[in-house]
């Protein structure tokens, strides 16, 4: 009918799939997600940059105070503002991996250039260079800024280089293997940091992932409901009218009978025409009277009489689009009833009761006295009970209960929403046990699941 995406009848934003409205307290966190990920883990790296930066000023004053190299004080004045530019764009979320990136560099230059800037300076530096406490934030930067493969190799990079500015006299001229194990250690923090920073990462990529293809397979099944949706609709039309249409004009024989088949083309033209407009909002609510006041006009004009109780409370509502579905699958079951429950000359009675509750939910039944049928003789290709009753209230969320037998009349309940006992006798029968009767001989308990009031029909 070319409006399946209108009639898609998935949840409304904020609404759960069964109709209810999110409460305050009913709604989920948000899932993790790569960019909430890389936020902590930048803000963490910013963080721990100007701990080790503040606890690193002693050192850096005690050594330029021993060896009063301007090199030096240029290179901790040019690290001290690129750990700064971390600290902003981590806190505006701007240029988080330039800023990392440029202190990861600015670091290993620093370390290359060392040796330059103290070289002829015949003061001796016993103590480590001011740079080794900053060779994890450097490493830190670096699993933020660079790409894995590159933030490996600085990992490795990095520590070897400056344990070779800690073997040469500007370094403090250690031997080989104190040197060999200031390298490792600064090797094995490295990497452990670079880790845990690429499997959160990981993760947090597979939760986005996972929650992509969840949304899109929802949003399929979202599809696929409204396509079924729509094909019972345009089978129940189909049946009701331009079927019903073609068989009286097949047997017209006269010329009346051919004016009441004109008539009922017309009436199909008219709904097909009515069924290519939008769908009834499924947001709006009417009240149930509306579906009673209707069926009461259609049972006093059906050319066979019908018996009609209405027992609904009032000021009871319900969506528009049950109300309409109702309404077609009664209308069906009651031209059925004339058309097959007995002959012109046999007596049958018929009735149509309403019932509606808050607790109960809403039901319409249409019964007969008439010759009933063997509901498994049914041919499939018979449209009437199978798509224009059954599957069309199914579609809405109620069920169809058929109650007949050869010789013994027909009672057909429409029932909405689905009956609590009828849905659990249908997740049983698809877990593999038997039903259990949970229900006592006491009265109803107030805290009673099945005597509190049903969703979706309100007072």
């Amino acid at each position: 009918m070319g409006r399946t995406d209108a009639a898609a009848p998935g949840p409304r934003q904020g609404e759960w799939p069964d109709g209810k409205l999110l409460g305050e307290g009913s709604r989920s966190r948000k899932p993790l997600s790569r960019a909430q990920i890389e936020s902590v883990l930048s803000r963490s790296v910013a963080g721990i940059s100007v701990i080790f930066a503040l606890q690193n000023v002693p050192t850096v004053l005690q050594q330029y105070g021993e060896h009063r190299a301007l090199g030096t004080a240029a290179m901790a004045l040019v690290l001290g503002l690129a750990i700064a530019f971390v600290v902003v764009a981590t806190v505006v979320k701007a240029c988080v991996r330039v800023s990392t990136s440029i202190v990861a560099v600015v670091y290993l230059i620093a370390i290359v250039a060392w040796p330059l800037a103290i070289e002829h300076i015949p003061v001796d530096v016993s103590d480590k260079p001011w740079l080794w406490y900053l060779c994890t934030v450097a490493t830190s930067c670096a699993a933020i800024g660079f790409r894995l493969r590159w933030a490996a190799v600085y990992t490795v990079v990095a520590p070897v280089a400056y344990g070779v500015v800690r073997m040469h006299p500007s370094g403090g001229g250690a031997d080989l293997l104190l040197a060999s194990l200031d390298v490792m250690y600064a090797v094995l923090l490295g990497q452990v940091v670079l880790i845990i920073i690429t499997l959160l990462r990981t993760a947090s990529s597979n939760v986005d992932l996972a929650q992509s293809n969840a949304l899109a397979q929802y949003l399929y099944s979202v599809r696929q409901h409204a396509t079924e949706v729509e094909r019972v609709e345009v089978d129940s039309i189909v049946h009701d009218s331009v079927l019903a249409t073609l068989l009286s004009a097949a047997g017209a024989r006269t010329d009346k009978g051919a004016e009441l088949a004109a008539t009922m083309a017309g009436n199909a033209v008219s709904r097909l025409l009515e069924a290519s407009e939008a769908r009834p909002d499924d947001e709006a609510r009417v009240p149930f009277s509306r579906l009673s006041t209707r069926l009461r006009h259609e049972a006093a004009a059906s050319s066979a009489p019908f018996s009609f109780r209405d027992h609904s409370e009032p000021r009871l509502t319900l969506p528009e689009h049950v109300s309409e579905a109702l309404f077609a699958a009664a209308l069906q079951a009651m031209v059925n009833s004339v058309q097959h429950a007995g002959q012109a000359d046999v007596r049958v009675a018929r009735t149509l009761t309403l019932s509606a509750s808050t607790v109960e939910g809403c039901h319409v039944e249409i019964a007969d006295t008439g010759v009933g049928f063997d509901a498994c003789l049914v041919p499939e290709g018979r449209l009437g009970l199978r798509v224009s009753i059954q599957e069309r209230v199914a579609s809405v969320g109620g069920f169809v209960n058929v109650r007949t037998g050869v010789g013994r009349g027909t009672i057909i309940t429409l029932s909405w929403p689905r009956p609590r006992d009828q849905a659990r006798a249908e997740v049983e029968a698809v877990a593999g046990f038997p039903s259990m009767d949970m229900q006592s001989d006491g009265p109803a308990s107030p805290d009673d699941p099945d005597q509190q009031p049903m969703p979706g029909v309100a007072s």
